[in-house]
């Protein structure tokens, strides 16, 4: 294993811009949910469990305060 990247870093470097654009709108949503009223618990935790819709959330180009007051609607 000597030389080798630690598994988190090496699946760091497997991502593509849009996946990575993908996570930083999604930790962007979290923010607007726990401004919502949500914990960040809670808010990661509807993030992971609700993945597909709000991927396509992205992909509609909705910004992510419109997705968190979607969400939270």
């Amino acid at each position: 294993m000597s030389g080798n990247l630690p598994p988190t870093e090496a699946k760091k470097e497997e991502l593509d811009p849009e996946t990575l654009e993908l996570i930083n709108w999604c930790i962007e949503v979290e923010g607007f949910l726990v401004a919502g009223g949500a914990t960040v618990a809670q808010a990661q935790d509807h993030i992971e469990e609700q993945v597909e819709w709000f991927t396509d959330q992205f992909y509609d180009g909705l910004t992510p305060e419109e997705a968190a007051k979607e969400a939270l609607a």
